[in-house]
Formats: structure tokens, C-alpha cells, sequence
């Protein structure tokens, strides 16, 4: 299933009711640039394919297959949540305030999407280069009904 840029951080901002589109991409490039580094080369390259050129990027130019635990994965991703910049004034460069349990929600809803516009088994393939332990991560890709589902 294609999809644009704008379809696809359109969706995140849905899933993670963000205020503005700044929020959903800063929360994509944390996801995606972090499960980009954890997975080999290959994997990100399966991964990335099918999804927009401006999100694919977040994967295909991560450092590929580092090894760390789901709980640093969580830091690595929280961290560029809520990295400082110099640019207080312009949305994109405020910091945030994310909690982890936030940033574990985040990072369940952008894998839920990605495993909705990647076929075949190719996230799947991914799944099975990390430890069991980050099993939490796809919490989402096989629950029946969504968080943002419900009314």
C-alpha cells in the first residue's frame, strides 16, 4: 500500500493526537532513525522500500546494526524527542516534554503504521533480528482494535 508523505505523517499526528505536523515528523525521525540504527542494513532497506523518500531516509541513513537493549532503545528515542535547539521561536525547534510511557506509545503507533504500508512479512523480518524483549514494540501491529481507533 503506497502512501504520501503527507498521508503518512498525517496519520501519525492522528495516532499520536500531535498538536502540529512538527510533532508528527519529530516523532517519525525518533522512531524510525532509532529502529534504523538497531536493524541491520538489509532489514532497514526492506523496510524502508515501500515507504514515502522523505521517511525512508530516516532508516536507510542510520549507522545499521548496533546492538542495545529495549530500554535504550526507548532512551535513544525519547532523547530526540526532546533534544534542545537553539531555535526556541520556531516550532520545530522547541523541546518537548515527552515521558516515557509517551515515547512507548509513540514508538508502538509509527511501528503499527510502518507495518501497515510494508508487505510481506518484511517487518517481520526485521522483528526477528531484535531479542524477544522488544516484542513491546509491536504491541499495536496485531491488536484488534487500536488506541486511536476507539471513540
Amino acid at each position: 500500500m503506497s502512501t504520501s508523505y503527507t498521508d503518512f505523517i498525517g496519520e501519525v499526528q492522528h495516532r499520536i493526537e500531535a498538536g502540529t505536523q512538527a510533532e508528527a515528523v519529530r516523532t517519525t525521525r525518533a522512531v524510525l532513525e532509532t529502529l534504523g540504527e538497531r536493524v541491520g542494513d538489509g532489514g532497514a532497506t526492506d523496510i524502508a522500500s515501500p515507504l514515502p523518500m522523505e521517511v525512508d531516509r530516516y532508516l536507510l541513513a542510520a549507522d545499521h546494526g548496533q546492538t542495545y537493549d529495549y530500554d535504550a532503545f526507548v532512551d535513544r528515542v525519547l532523547e530526540r524527542l526532546n533534544y534542545d535547539d537553539l531555535d526556541l521561536d520556531a516550532s520545530y525547534g522547541r523541546p518537548s516534554n515527552i515521558d516515557r510511557s509517551e515515547a512507548v506509545y509513540r514508538i508502538k503507533a509509527v511501528v503499527e503504521l510502518v507495518s501497515e504500508r510494508v508487505p510481506g512479512g518484511e517487518l517481520a523480518h526485521a522483528e526477528e533480528q531484535l531479542p524477544g524483549e522488544y516484542g513491546d514494540m509491536f504491541e499495536f501491529v496485531d491488536a484488534e482494535t487500536k488506541p486511536w481507533e476507539e471513540a
